[in-house]
């Protein structure tokens, strides 16, 4: 049987009802979706050589904006004050970085094809514009239904140990998630009931530009979905937040020969009030601050480990804290977007603490109760100063990370 198809999803029917798809990218996901069992962690297999380079056909480049012979690197460029993060990278041993493994990864990651619609990619719920997350509360599914939890932030995705993913950490690595929202019942429809992975490994060896990619990246051009996943993940760790104020302050500041770095010294880049909340951020409850850094800890503002933050009473579940850069950017807070405001995310650490078995013991007093420092409004204001210091406007801006499919492409193709 001949099948008429476009060269890429966004024109690609669904010529088998059962044809599901595999791959949504992210570092905490799960924008739009129920709470989908996790698949079995799996590590990727490395790349067969760190080329640079790709041989794209005439179909592939009707197809993708990529310059085959200069391809970018996705390795981080990591300044002097990251100094220790290469601890907390979740890259599993092996994996030798690719410029062509990463590219792949970016086509992935804006694959609408890896919907049962057609009309969603990973980059639908993570949005580079947006701070790799979503403006919405919660995102869309690919029918239209909304999920319960807000679209997690990406940057810095790379830096998290022991490197658990989605907010409530049931996934075990960057890899294993990666394939999670594509088979997410809500988020992009490739569930047991549509196919699953199998159905969505069928839809892309449709698409004639993934002979080339998985090719270059693996040496043949078997789909499946370890490859998948390891080509996603390299391409998300490249994530990486380097270009906010703070990164210039901490800049100017750094000393490695001091155990805080030099980063509780006065920012000469900051105002009064930004170095303000940023001495609240950074300094212990008995030395005047909030100790917020304890779970958002520079220079990646991340951390493992982490319990819950008290949003609500009795709470059993462990979230994840993720990395704080672009978070002003956001335009939903915490795991289920709840707060719109930054203002009224400092009130709920102020006033609004709840107790609950899983929360995390940094949020509590001596006493064990749940701590509610009522902060002044002045505190309140230098904190809500220093959390917009770490916006990062080239991370949004970064081509690196940009939809590499041509606007005008839908070039017919008829599979054999």
């Amino acid at each position: 049987m001949m099948l008429k198809l476009a060269a890429h999803a966004r024109h690609l029917p669904v010529v088998i009802a059962t044809l599901a798809l595999v791959a949504c990218g992210g570092g905490g996901g799960g924008g739009a979706g129920t709470t989908a069992s996790a698949p079995a962690a799996t590590t990727a297999a490395p790349a067969l050589a760190s080329g640079s380079s790709l041989v794209l056909s005439a179909q592939s480049t009707s197809v993708l904006r990529l310059d085959g012979q200069q391809l970018p690197d996705y390795t981080p460029q990591l300044p002097a004050h990251f100094a220790g993060v290469q601890a907390q990278d979740n890259t599993p041993a092996g994996t030798v970085a690719s410029p062509v493994m990463a590219t792949l990864g970016r086509v992935l990651f804006h694959e609408k094809a890896l919907s049962v619609s057609g009309q969603m990619s990973c980059a639908s719920c993570h949005q580079q514009a947006q701070d790799l997350a979503d403006t919405k509360r919660f995102s869309t599914g690919f029918d239209g239904t909304l999920g319960s939890a807000h679209a997690m932030r990406l940057a810095n995705v790379r830096y998290y140990q022991p490197g658990t993913m989605f907010w409530d950490k049931r996934a075990a690595s960057l890899e294993a998630q990666s394939t999670g929202p594509v088979q997410n019942p809500v988020e992009m429809g490739f569930d047991a009931a549509h196919g699953g992975i199998a159905a969505a490994v069928q839809k892309l060896q449709q698409l004639p530009y993934y002979n080339d990619l998985f090719r270059a990246a693996y040496g043949d051009t078997a789909i499946n979905e370890q490859r998948i996943q390891g080509a996603l993940a390299q391409f998300l760790r490249g994530m990486v937040s380097t270009h906010s104020r703070w990164d210039d302050g901490a800049a100017q500041v750094f000393d490695a020969t001091l155990a805080d770095k030099g980063f509780n010294k006065p920012f000469p880049n900051f105002t009064e009030q930004e170095n303000r909340g940023k001495d609240l951020f950074m300094a212990a409850r008995a030395n005047g601050g909030q100790n917020c850094a304890a779970c958002h800890a520079p220079p990646t503002f991340a951390l493992t480990n982490s319990g819950n933050n008290g949003l609500d009473a009795g709470e059993t579940r462990r979230l994840k804290s993720p990395s704080l850069k672009n978070v002003a950017r956001s335009a939903a807070f915490m795991h289920d977007g709840r707060f719109s405001t930054l203002e009224q995310v400092i009130e709920h650490y102020s006033t609004g603490v709840q107790d609950g078995p899983g929360l995390d013991g940094r949020l509590k007093g001596p006493d064990g109760k749940p701590l509610r420092p009522n902060l002044p409004q002045a505190d309140k204001d230098a904190l809500v100063a220093f959390l917009r210091t770490l916006d990062d406007p080239v991370l949004a801006a970064d081509p690196r990370f940009s939809d590499p499919f041509r606007a005008d492409a839908d070039t017919a193709v008829t599979p054999q």
